[in-house]
């Protein structure tokens, strides 16, 4: 095989001069051309309430929708859950537990089983505005959550938006369709953001936790545990594994227990938790606890601050965060 030296012209000049042969070499003078390309990554806008990238840019198009959602074993599977970009926790009459789901960058064709309002939503849904969807409430409820700056969508007003299941039983089978509720329409758009997080060279400080136990009343506790796969915190109610509807197992990226005053009581009709003025949190972010405190005020409209021990804000990581609305008095159980 033979080689073409492409950078090099031979001259090759011959000459007999006692015998020998002389080779010339002349070097190219030409310069070799190089190319840059340079690559423009996407911009994509961050969604609010996960500080994730939103390729599709909705988060940022449209308010928060709340769905209140039941959390009995009569209910589960769930719908939805998986999808939703927050999720409060809270104890309700009779000291079982509720959830209050918040969507914006998502909307599942299925979010529940959708149950009734109860004073402690309005606590929740008051800085976010937007949508709040539920079954229905007593008239103590419904009067709690008219007050809040929220578009209030119930079963009798969902139109098309909610179903019943005919496969369940009632109460467990009223299901939301979010895309309809989001509709709706709701201020503002976006909503705030809920959370400050860390970026992916941000270590968390605090302490290994392998996993921990948030005491709620009777049989209602809760066993989060870290995922070393998908660095996430993997939900356990009930004995179980808390998997969705659609088989996915609820793991959120991050987890706060905010310790409160439930006002009236724990476990009465009018309890509701007293989410103005501040308390301790304890803050479950990459695989560690980190204790802090909650504050806010004096207004209903001012986001809860979240800081460390230190006084720095708490830094999540971008995607779903849980937020646990704990009786104060109760310890949690670490595992370490």
């Amino acid at each position: 095989m033979r080689k073409t030296l492409s950078a090099v012209v031979v001259v090759l000049v011959v000459a007999a001069i006692g015998g020998l042969a002389y080779f010339h070499f002349k070097k190219s003078t030409s310069t070799p051309t190089t190319t840059t390309t340079t690559t423009t990554l996407p911009q994509y806008p961050t969604a609010p309430l996960t500080g994730m990238p939103d390729p599709t840019g909705l988060s940022v198009k449209r308010p928060a929708l709340t769905v209140k959602i039941e959390n009995t074993p009569q209910a589960l599977p769930q719908w939805g859950i998986d999808q939703a970009d927050v999720v409060y926790e809270e104890i309700v009459n009779g000291g079982i537990t509720r959830l209050a789901a918040i969507f914006n960058s998502h909307a599942p064709a299925k979010v529940g089983p959708v149950r009734s309002v109860r004073p402690t939503d309005t606590q929740v849904v008051w800085p976010l505005g937007g949508i709040f969807a539920y079954s229905g409430g007593a008239p103590y409820a419904v009067a709690s959550i008219s007050t809040a700056p929220v578009k209030l969508i119930d079963e009798s007003s969902a139109g098309t938006a909610m179903f019943r299941d005919p496969n369940l039983y009632a109460p467990h089978n009223l299901f939301a369709i979010a895309p309809q509720l989001f509709a709706f329409g709701g201020t503002p758009v976006p909503p705030p953001p809920l959370f400050q997080y860390r970026t992916s060279k941000q270590k968390t400080a605090g302490l290994t936790a392998v996993s921990f136990i948030v005491p709620f009343p009777s049989y209602y506790q809760v066993t989060w545990t870290w995922d070393t796969t998908s660095l996430s915190w993997d939900r356990t109610l009930f004995g179980k594994a808390d998997v969705t509807g659609t088989g996915v197992r609820e793991s959120p990226k991050n987890v706060i227990v905010m310790w409160v005053n439930y006002v009236n009581g724990i476990g009465t009709e009018a309890s509701y938790a007293n989410l103005q003025g501040s308390g301790t949190a304890a803050f479950f972010v990459d695989g560690k606890e980190t204790m802090g405190t909650w504050s806010r005020g004096p207004s209903k409209s001012d986001v809860i601050q979240y800081k460390t021990a230190n006084g720095n804000p708490a830094l999540m990581t971008p995607g779903q965060t849980w937020v646990e609305l704990l009786n104060d008095g109760v310890t949690l159980t670490v595992t370490r």
